[in-house]
Parts: structure tokens; sequence; C-alpha cells
């Protein structure tokens, strides 16, 4: 099955298994996908972030949270839509939960967190926010 969004997908699996208290998502690899997975993991919103050969393609292993601790990620939100794109200028850039939580922002000169797009001033795509 392939999805019309993939980085929704990503999220919402990552989002279900932290509600069902699992601590590991396994999903097909994209390398938009793995470049937004290690911004969360530079973060520290996951734990780790591998990529493992299947018989057929690549899969992305995102591990959350050890068993005996609780998800890190409290909140994560996609903001920019197939529908509805989301640009902003590098000024425009929003702070989440006055700069606790993070947002990621596709650039030209690829994906990054939104303090790091400010500090380089480059704006782009707003991907998604997480708190």
């Amino acid at each position: 099955m392939t999805s019309t969004d993939p980085i929704a997908d990503m999220l919402t699996r990552v989002r279900n298994a932290i509600l069902v208290r699992k601590h590991e998502v396994v999903m097909p690899h994209s390398k938009v996908k793995q470049s937004v997975a290690e911004i969360l993991k530079a973060n520290g919103f996951l734990k780790d972030v591998s990529v493992v050969d299947a018989s057929v393609g690549k899969t992305l292993k995102l591990v959350i949270n050890d068993e005996q601790e609780s998800a890190p990620i409290t909140e994560i939100v996609r903001m920019s839509k197939p529908g509805r794109r989301y640009y902003v200028k590098s000024k425009d850039i929003p702070t989440v939960k006055r700069g606790r939580g993070i947002v990621v922002v596709s650039t030209p000169k690829g994906v990054m967190t939104g303090q790091d797009a400010k500090a380089q001033s480059v704006g782009g795509e707003l991907i998604c926010k997480v708190y």
C-alpha cells in the first residue's frame, strides 16, 4: 500500500506506538523520513534510528524509548499537508512551547530544526512540530 503523504504516515505510526506503549516502530524507508527521524534523535525525542535492509527494499526502525521509560514525545503534529503546503520565511518560523519543542523545516539547505534554520536565515516548508 502506498501512502500519499509518507511523512504523515510516519508521524502517525510513532503517535500510535506511543499510545499503545510500544518502544519501537518499523516502517518503509525514505531519505526524508530518515532525515526527520535523525533530527528527532538529535534533539532527544527518539532513542535510536537505524536502516535495515529487508528482502525487498529497506525499512526504517525507530526506537522511541527504553521499555521501562515513558515516551519523551508528548505531541507530534504534521504542519504542511499535500493539499495545503505551509511555507515560511526565516523570521516567521514559530517556536513551540516557548522553546521546549522543535519545528522541523525542509529548506533548500536540507531538513533541519527551526532554530537552525533561523540561525542560517533560511526559510522553507514546515514539516512538523514536536513537543
